[in-house]
């Protein structure tokens, strides 16, 4: 498509409602430039053959973890929990090469393109060769990914990741952890070239491993270089039970109460996981700014817990979706996790609906992840809106869960309803990258993808 191309859907959702005969003009730098409800389909217009919906950012990714997805899911022990399958994952962090890397993400971000999203957040601390020295360039692992995404034309935000310690009583890292090895000045520095780098659809924040990976002089050290700039930092937070006891141990303060006491985020930060918290603990991150980062599906694989979702969204706290280890890589099954595990904690149905205001469960989820997407992505807007990148997607109304509903219940059919491919297409910056779930280069994709697994899995 070109620039000034005009897309003409029958049904969109825009200003969080569905709507009828909407015409969408993409401008010469792939956002758009018009969005209009009710005019008839002009014939210049490039009609689109189903509901048309934004897309979604994937505010959290390890991309080299969707090598590990499904390899994990067998005991020999006694126990097995986050901590036990985080041992077993380190040793595909400790084997993957830089063209192994691309190989995976590729794969991985055609598969986040036939989920849904067209802009991933890449959490990325897998840095340095394998006996933990740098690379020649010491980005070579950020050059594969953004190589990875550059090939499928999904949208890339670079996080280098500050991980400076194994544990709050910890000095240094494990040695199992040494190709993590960061400090402040090495992620900023990284940050700064990803974001100089001038690539289409590449941009860069800053991260920190954790409130145990990065102690308070590792925090007010990246804060002080990052200073006033708008750009987005990631940090996990209050994932595990135990992490929340070793913070209460270290520091007498639970981790979301300790960050915002001491370190004073605002709206630039973006908490990932924040499953376990506390009405003030919620009411303090609100206070800040911050957003929340879900990540239902890798939260469930690793039995983290439940987050309060009925928290958070009383409390005003932007919210995104994260596919983290990859397990899932839609934010259809995001969304439905994310309310079915409320559904079974609380013995209730359609938790996340406000009756009166949206009743809509799906309505309500999927218009607080889109109004979230944008800022995690260190992006200004995100939607079906003038300004924002033209980055949507075309419902089949013939899949399955979609067939024969009611145009106003699309989204609830969607969500609670839909199995198997239910995209027509998926368009970035006014371009389409996947039709009927085919992308030109998924052939190659596919098979560098399981030479890489065939090379790291051969001596398992």
């Amino acid at each position: 498509m070109s620039a000034g191309t005009l897309f003409f859907a029958p049904q969109a959702w825009v200003d969080g409602r569905w709507q009828s005969d909407v015409r969408l003009r993409v401008d010469d730098r792939g956002h758009w430039a018009a969005v209009e409800a009710g005019p008839p389909c002009p014939p210049e217009a490039v009609r689109l053959a189903g509901p048309v919906l934004p897309s979604l950012v994937d505010a959290h990714s390890h991309a080299f973890q969707r090598a590990f997805a499904g390899l994990a899911e067998q005991r020999d022990s006694d126990s097995d929990d986050f901590w036990s399958w985080r041992d077993r994952m380190y040793g595909v962090a400790l084997r993957t090469t830089p063209a192994q890397l691309q190989a995976i993400a590729a794969q991985l971000y055609l598969e986040l393109l036939r989920g849904g999203y067209t802009q991933v957040c890449e959490f990325h601390y897998l840095q340095h060769t394998p006996d933990g020295s740098a690379y020649p360039d010491e980005l070579a692992m950020s050059w594969a990914l953004a190589d990875a995404a550059a090939e499928t034309g999904l949208g890339l935000t670079m996080l280098p990741v500050l991980y400076a310690h194994a544990g709050f009583a910890h000095p240094a890292l494990r040695e199992d952890q040494r190709r993590f090895r960061t400090d402040a000045a090495w992620v900023w520095h990284a940050s700064q070239r990803l974001h100089a780098a001038g690539r289409p659809l590449l941009n860069a924040g800053v991260a920190l491993h954790s409130l145990r990976a990065a102690h308070a002089e590792d925090l007010r050290a990246l804060q002080a270089l990052v200073g006033d700039e708008d750009r987005p930092i990631h940090i996990h937070i209050s994932e595990q039970q135990a992490e929340v006891r070793d913070c209460l141990a270290a520091t007498g303060r639970r981790p979301m109460a300790y960050l915002c006491e001491d370190f004073r985020p605002d709206a630039r930060w973006h908490l990932v996981h924040a499953t376990h918290s506390t009405p003030e603990e919620i009411a303090a991150v609100a206070a800040s700014g911050a957003s929340a980062v879900i990540c239902p599906t890798t939260e469930a694989n690793l039995g983290d817990g439940l987050c309060d979702l009925r928290g958070w969204l009383a409390a005003g706290v932007p919210l995104s979706l994260g596919s983290d280890s990859h397990v899932g890589r839609g934010w259809v099954e995001e969304l439905r996790w994310l309310e079915y595990g409320q559904r079974l904690g609380l013995q209730q149905r359609n938790v996340a609906a406000q009756p009166g205001v949206q009743p809509s469960t799906a309505a309500r989820l999927f218009e607080a992840v889109r109004r979230g997407s944008a800022a995690p992505a260190g992006l200004r807007q995100w939607g079906l809106e003038v300004g924002a990148r033209a980055d949507f997607l075309v419902l089949d109304p013939a899949a399955s869960g979609l067939r024969g509903l009611p145009a106003a219940a699309t989204l609830d059919g969607l969500v609670f309803a839909s199995q198997g491919e239910v995209l027509q297409s998926v368009y970035v910056a006014g371009q389409r990258r996947l039709h009927q779930g085919q992308h030109e280069r998924q052939a190659v994709i596919g098979e560098r993808f399981e030479a890489a697994m065939a090379e790291l899995w051969r001596k398992t």
